[in-house]
């Protein structure tokens, strides 16, 4: 039976309906949406996220994609709150609460405490007439006209809608608030983004001992074995502390050609002049264009006074998450 039930239409069917659910979406914003979001930007504490079951899973996510764009906040289980979790908000807080009937049990259990404490309600529900829409300060609605399970029974097309609802939320917070790449970075440091944006040169580079460095008048073989030893597939060519070239296995490759004798003639005759170098504050990232623009493997990190104070290779960007 299985072999013919035609698993890819049921799939199409679920979609169909699921974007229809979302695109009605749009009737619903308006003013009471608008009251929603400035209940939100005002708010001096936490926005506290609840829902019941299935409700529940999409306040989880509604409550991390908000802490993570700008507005803190987090999650609170309904039934937990009522045997003593309500102890985790306070008086400057705001709750959106969550639930396609607008009748959970649960949350309405939780209204006369959160009355007292003067704290807001922001109600999402498919029902504007249910009890919970009716004694929230701000209600949205999210009814949709069909859910995607065949039967009518499986949450579907109401907790798609219910997640829309909440990222508009999120991503109408996160513009008014002019949160940006920077900000979101600092709230992902361990994701790409992150790295990406905060890491810096300094925070990656070779140091002290482990920087690649030979005199101008030493000899080529000198360089060869200094490059052996640090690994990075180059070395600086300094002179009184300065950098004055940069010998690479690039420039290996051309003195072989060339014929010239490694153990007599001094670096400074075969090493590259003027070579590209930054900063160590510069962020890695940027390093990775100035690399990519500049066809080199590897840079030497200089200070003001151009000297030497770090290196860095293709390689310890890849270790750090940056390419």
């Amino acid at each position: 039976m299985s072999s013919q039930f035609n698993y890819c239409q049921s799939a199409l069917n679920v979609i169909e309906i699921e974007a229809a659910a979302i695109t009605q979406l749009g009737q619903y914003i308006d003013t009471t949406f608008t009251a929603a979001c400035e209940l939100l930007i005002a708010c001096k504490g936490k926005v506290i996220v609840t829902g019941m079951g299935k409700s529940g899973h999409i306040a989880n996510k509604i409550a991390a994609t908000l802490a993570s764009t700008g507005t803190p906040a987090f999650f609170v289980h309904p039934g937990e709150a009522s045997h003593g979790d309500l102890g985790m908000i306070e008086r400057e807080d705001v709750v959106i609460a969550l639930s396609n009937s607008g009748e959970s049990d649960e949350i309405l259990a939780l209204y006369p405490v959160l009355t007292r404490l003067s704290i807001p309600i922001i109600a999402i529900t498919g029902n504007t007439n249910s009890t919970m829409a009716r004694e929230a300060s701000v209600s949205l609605c999210v009814k949709v006209d069909k859910e995607a399970c065949p039967l009518g029974l499986a949450p579907t097309s109401s907790t798609t809608a219910t997640l829309v609802m909440g990222d508009a939320i999120a991503v109408s917070l996160l513009e008014a608030k002019g949160f940006t790449a920077n900000d979101f970075a600092l709230s992902h440091p361990g994701g790409s983004l992150g790295r990406k944006l905060l890491l810096r040169i300094s925070d990656i580079m070779h140091k002290g001992d482990g920087i690649p460095s030979v005199q101008q008048n030493e000899t080529i073989s000198d360089a060869l074995l200094e490059v052996s030893r640090k690994g990075l597939g180059m070395t600086a060519v300094t002179n009184a502390d300065k950098l004055v070239g940069i010998f690479t296995d690039g420039d290996l490759r051309r003195i072989l050609d060339a014929r010239i004798d490694i153990h007599q003639t001094p670096i400074s005759a075969v090493m590259t002049e003027r070579c590209v170098t930054i900063n160590e504050h510069i962020l890695a990232a940027e390093a990775l264009a100035v690399m990519e623009s500049k066809k080199v493997n590897g840079l030497i990190v200089v200070n003001e006074q151009q000297e030497p104070v770090g290196a860095f290779n293709m390689h310890d960007l890849l270790r750090a998450g940056v390419l």
